[in-house]
């Protein structure tokens, strides 16, 4: 059995959104959590050959951080990369064609702290610079990708929602407000949506899950001039505070404070603001509590959760990556992939079918410590 124990310490300076968050009389709530992901891969009848495993894994920043992270196995290579375009931390690993089993454990220990700018009022005199230059790593999320296209008839909804408002933080809330009120999520899309914004578009139903209507945001956003990109990663547990509006929408755990998460990914998207830097979003949950609850767009509730998640994520979440259309590292034979929230694997080069954990065979839970 083969072991691996790493600990991740932190020394980074906190950004805009920290600093102001730490000035506020009321300090963000802070959560740390032990993730277990278990894979016990199972060979699809007819394929045979080399098994390769990528697993997406957390970013560290101001407001998630890796305290430590295990994994063990009986794989021939297992190792941490970043070489890809988005910097996307992955976890590799592989097994040869004669492997009886394929197993691997990772156990990670993450602390999050809810990201809350504007409910700490550090957005309320917000006025951007009178000449925006974005630095490099900004500027590639202004850029269209595959499925983000900025031009066509996204640029037609973009420009027709935020119609003549200059203030960029004013047509980000524009955006979200558009998709709030349009928008509805389809419980029958499978995974969290492909997030392909034209077809969406153009077909007209305006429905799916939020890959879907997050990747609307950001490409709206992108199309407006506004810096945006999506975050995908997975909800730990509960959600103390939001879980007044819905008990089962924005995450649960059972009374010992444990989650099972294997079908808990969740994307999220975030904009940024010359001057501050990037700010949470999430009109996709909000989608979710209305059809959770039955409520129309229009209610008190769905209202309130709106004008949180503009501006605002309780962290019962971590992040994985932003990364759209790119190639992981190791190349696997399909190339390039869609997005990496989920765990990919190939057998012989035949990919898994990561949408279903007891298919791919693999399960997550997580505990609030």
């Amino acid at each position: 059995m083969k072991k691996l124990l790493m600990s991740f310490l932190s020394c980074s300076l906190l950004a805009a959104t920290a600093n102001a968050q730490e000035s506020s009389s009321t300090a963000p709530a802070t959560h740390t959590y032990e993730m277990t992901q278990t894979y016990d891969l199972a060979v699809p009848k007819g394929s045979k050959g080399e098994t390769k495993l990528w697993i997406p894994l957390p970013f560290n920043n101001e407001y998630q951080q890796v305290k430590s992270i295990r994994y063990e196995g009986n794989y021939n290579r297992a190792y941490i990369t970043e070489n890809n375009t988005y910097g996307a931390k992955t976890l590799f690993a592989d097994w040869d064609e004669k492997a009886q089993q394929r197993d691997l454990k990772l156990t990670l220990v993450i602390q999050t702290k809810d990201r809350e700018p504007m409910r700490q009022k550090a957005l309320e005199n917000y006025t951007p610079p009178e000449k925006i230059i974005y630095s490099v790593d900004v500027v590639e999320y202004l850029k269209p990708t595959q499925h983000i296209k900025t031009d066509g008839i996204v640029k037609e909804y973009a420009d027709k929602i935020v119609g003549q408002e200059t203030n960029p933080l004013q047509k980000a809330r524009l955006i979200h407000q558009w998709i709030v009120n349009n928008m509805e999520r389809d419980n029958s899309v499978l995974g969290c949506g492909d997030g392909d914004v034209e077809k969406i578009l153009t077909s007209g139903v305006l429905k799916g899950k939020c890959t879907d209507m997050n990747s609307v945001f950001v490409a709206l956003a992108r199309a407006a001039g506004i810096p945006a990109r999506e975050v995908f990663g997975i909800r730990l547990g509960a959600a103390p505070k939001m879980s007044r509006y819905s008990k089962t929408a924005f995450g649960s755990a059972d009374e010992n404070r444990i989650a099972k998460i294997s079908g808990a990914q969740h994307c999220r998207a975030e904009f940024y603001l010359a001057g501050f830097g990037w700010v949470p979003v999430d009109p996709a949950d909000v989608a979710k509590m209305r059809l959770t609850e039955k409520k129309a767009v229009e209610d008190a509730d769905v209202q309130a959760v709106s004008d949180y998640l503009f501006g605002n994520w309780e962290m019962n979440w971590v992040g994985f990556n932003h990364a759209r259309d790119f190639e992981l590292y190791p190349l696997p034979q399909l190339a390039p992939i869609n997005n990496f929230g989920y765990p990919y694997a190939e057998i012989g080069g035949d990919p898994l079918n990561f949408f279903e954990p007891k298919e791919f065979k693999y399960d997550y839970s997580a505990k609030e410590l």
